[in-house]
């Protein structure tokens, strides 16, 4: 955030703040350790927002629940930003010291009045001034987010929407008050550390910077072209062009978690060579020339993991890799001598991590022994003397700021790229369950009593419209494919909402239906904005 990639805040801090505003997140069901935390704030007196389609677990527990149409979510930020601008509720100490771009910003979200704000997001004109003038007026607040707001085409633009909202509050860079993005699946935050991410080195350090590469080809003895490399969206459509023939695929199961998935597969089938490296047999490894059957990280490997509050844990092998299976690091460096470099050797876990240590700053004073001995720290962490970041960018509040100024953003409203008409008048959305993950590899082989299936959610009056009942089969078709699906009925739903998880595929192929326009800054796919039709099964 601000140039980091990492959430602002500790889970700790929402316990101690005195606003909430949960936007597109179902973290009751999809984080339940931090909501262990916001439910700790909650009950301490914090008053609390839930922006959502749905109104999820989580947006129970809200004072507010803001029903939004799905994919207007810049429309809404843009809404409250006007109100707060207009209230003259804004921090305008902290703008004039901290911030850059703001005259451009307050001119931008001028046309954003409640009513119309409301008129495109359907959210009631009283709600959206309740939370502007609630998070404005607040001493400490936080936003958080995940999977709701990123799986759209306009994915950065919806992030940077709710930064535009902290810097006009000055809610960042202090203790409570903070941006906190809950990372979509274990460990990406670790990924995007390690420098996982087409255009980044390790520590987030920017690939175009030829000081940056110079140090870490001293580091590496290799050079690193100054281009950036391509994200999964790019790849399939490389392979869509012929460009890319050969696929080597690290605990990923895109045949199953690709938006439209049907024409994944058949772009996998068509490479020449692909190998996939993975603790289960997925789909995907079930398609490969090649498997490499490697060790579970949390149980069978050492390690390191980072949290969504940016915490460097340990991992610790409790048990030996069964059969032919081997830790990952045995793998690479195995398969980087059979391609003629032994330099490698057989580094351990701590060995790379104490390399890691040599090029990234921020994880500079992350010993080893300092991450075993004190059960984490939290980057940017630059010696060994360093306690670790509890929350970031108290810069800003330095008289002058230390570092660059934040920069507003101004971005533009955009509904999904799928449009409802008399074909596909349902709107589709996809989310998670308590006790599974993602497509199912890791959770989908033993038994839940609060398991339910993947059934499709609709709203009792779309229900009555269609005449369906609760428990029905019916087949389930979107402009990409058509499966059956069982009816369950949410009486929270609003009309021409549907909405199903996607962790079960060899049951229902949910991602048959899902639509793979896709945001062109981070390459996620909208798989949040579907469109749908549901029709009963005709008996043979």
């Amino acid at each position: 955030m601000f140039g980091a990639g990492g959430g602002t805040s500790s889970y700790k801090e929402i316990e101690e703040t005195d606003a909430i505003v949960l936007w597109g997140s179902n973290a009751r069901a999809a984080h339940p350790i931090f909501f262990h935390h916001l439910l700790k704030g909650v009950s301490n007196g914090a008053r609390m927002w839930a922006v959502d389609p749905r109104r999820t677990d989580s947006a129970k527990f809200a004072d507010v629940w803001l029903g939004i149409n799905v994919g207007s979510d810049i429309a809404l930020a843009n809404g409250v930003a006007h109100e707060i601008i207009d209230a003259g509720l804004e921090n305008k100490k902290f703008i004039a010291n901290a911030t850059t771009g703001f005259e451009d910003f307050a001119a931008h979200v001028e046309p954003w009045t409640l009513e119309r704000t409301s008129e495109i997001t359907g959210v009631p004109v009283e709600a959206i001034r309740d939370l502007a003038h609630g998070y404005a007026n607040a001493e400490k607040a936080q936003i958080m987010w995940t999977l709701g707001i990123t799986e759209h085409h306009t994915a950065v633009d919806n992030v940077l929407a709710l930064c535009n909202l902290s810097l006009l509050t000055g809610h960042v860079g202090r203790w409570g008050s903070g941006l906190v993005p809950l990372r979509g699946q274990n460990n990406v935050q670790g990924g995007g550390d390690m420098g996982a991410l087409p255009n980044k080195l390790a520590g987030f350090q920017d690939l175009a910077d030829e000081e940056i590469r110079v140090k870490f080809e001293t580091a590496w003895g290799s050079k690193i072209p100054p281009e950036p490399g391509w994200h999964l969206t790019d790849m399939f459509n490389a392979m869509g062009r012929g460009e890319l023939r050969a696929l080597y695929v690290i605990g990923e199961n895109p045949a199953d978690s690709d938006a439209d998935v049907n024409h994944a597969r058949e772009l996998l089938e068509g490479l020449d060579m692909l190998v996939v490296q993975d603790v289960f047999m997925t789909r995907t490894a079930e398609m490969a020339d090649v498997v490499l059957p490697a060790a579970l990280g949390w149980a069978e490997s050492d390690g390191t993991v980072t949290n969504s509050e940016r915490r460097v844990q340990r991992t610790r092998a409790a048990i030996k890799p069964p059969g032919d299976a081997r830790e990952e690091i045995e793998i690479i460096s195995e398969l980087a001598r059979y391609l003629g470099d032994d330099s490698w050797g057989r580094p351990t876990a701590e060995d790379l991590w104490e390399e890691l240590r040599t090029v990234s700053p921020m994880h500079a004073g992350m010993s080893w022994e300092r991450i075993e001995n004190e059960g984490g720290i939290q980057w940017p962490c630059p010696d060994e003397n360093h306690p670790g970041s509890p929350f970031l960018h108290e810069r800003l509040w330095k008289q002058p700021v230390e570092g660059r100024l934040a920069p507003f953003s101004c971005v533009d409203d955009r509904p999904p790229i799928e449009s409802l008409d008399d074909n596909y008048p349902l709107r589709l959305t996809t989310g998670r369950a308590l006790d599974s993950y993602n497509t199912g590899v890791q959770t989908g082989n033993y038994n839940s009593p609060i398991r339910t299936g993947e059934a499709l959610e609709v709203s009792t009056a779309d229900a009555e419209k269609l005449g369906i009942s609760a428990g029905e089969r019916v087949i389930v078709s979107s402009r990409r494919g058509s499966i059956e699906m069982t009816i369950k009925i949410d009486p929270d739903l609003p009309l021409g909402l549907t909405f199903t998880t996607f962790h079960f595929p060899e049951l229902v192929d949910v991602n048959q239906l899902t639509n793979s326009a896709y945001d062109p800054k981070s390459g996620t796919a909208e798989f949040k904005a579907a469109a749908i039709r549901v029709e009963k099964m005709i008996n043979a």
